[in-house]
């Protein structure tokens, strides 16, 4: 039985909600977000909280993965989502030029990466770069897109990666 389907989601003061019977639309002071339901799992409004409802003991685990979206969609709208990026290495540089990223990240050329819609792209400094916006799951996949360009390499560790990321370190060859 599924812990998380049961939790209700706070709602807090200046986020509105629209529940209909397929979809469930969060608007809030960050943004606008939608999701369509699936047929098994139905959403309750009770005052300042949502109670995700199912049919049978099979449905549980769509629930606790609808809980866990919909708390995402709430939180996002409301506080937003960030991500923190570090370039390490000589000569790795990035700055935002108007809607789009450049990075210097040491191959012959620049790379220029245009800002999708809804989410900003920050450089507090040349070496850290600061994706946010209401989406989770799209401000995750641009910090990736963002750290594929030069994953950090286990030898001496260059690359972009994540503020938080640990880099393994290997031993360089002997003769």
């Amino acid at each position: 039985m599924s812990r998380v389907a049961k939790n209700p989601i706070s709602v807090p003061q200046g986020v509105d909600i629209n529940i209909s019977d397929d979809r469930v639309d969060i608007k809030g002071p960050k943004g606008n977000l939608s999701l369509n339901l699936h047929p098994t799992v139905q959403l309750a409004r009770e005052d300042n909280e949502i109670r995700v409802q199912w049919n049978t003991d099979k449905d549980v685990a769509m629930a606790g993965t609808f809980r866990a979206l919909v708390n995402n969609m709430v939180m996002g709208v409301s506080e937003g989502f960030q991500k923190k990026l570090t370039l390490v290495g000589v000569g790795y540089r990035a700055q935002v030029q108007g809607n789009s990223l450049n990075l210097s990240l040491g191959f012959s050329h620049p790379i220029d990466y245009a800002m999708p819609e809804g989410i900003t792209i920050e450089t507090p400094s040349q070496t850290e770069i600061v994706v946010s916006g209401c989406d989770k799951q799209r401000v995750g996949q641009v910090a990736s897109e963002i750290r594929a360009f030069r994953p950090p390499e286990p030898y001496k560790g260059k690359g972009v990666r994540y503020s938080d990321e640990r880099v393994v370190r290997k031993e360089a060859k002997k003769a």
